[in-house]
């Protein structure tokens, strides 16, 4: 479940938003501030098995690799069941 991100935003289970990868975000955070990241805010369009949607960066994610995203349910369910635990697909900026 989502909550208060990184970015310093409130989010619901319902919001289009995933949190990067932590290598990733903190390599965008000037001065130690997550609040003022350059990637949050920022749309990702991902595709998963001919489906896609678009995110907002809203958060950081301690536990993904570099390339990782991690979505809200909401993004997610638009992509797969959330059965399916992990996916792998596509995203772009």
């Amino acid at each position: 479940n989502v909550g208060l991100g990184a970015c310093g935003q409130t989010n619901k289970d319902s919001d289009f938003i995933a949190a990067v990868g932590a290598s990733r975000f903190d390599q965008n955070t000037p001065n130690g501030n997550p609040n003022k990241n350059t990637l949050c805010g920022k749309k990702i369009k991902i595709s998963y098995k001919g489906k896609s949607t678009t995110v907002t960066v809203r958060d950081r994610c301690p536990g993904c690799g570099y390339n990782d995203l991690d979505l809200s349910p909401a993004a997610f369910r638009a992509l797969a069941p959330q059965s399916v635990g992990r996916i792998s697909g596509t995203w772009v900026y």
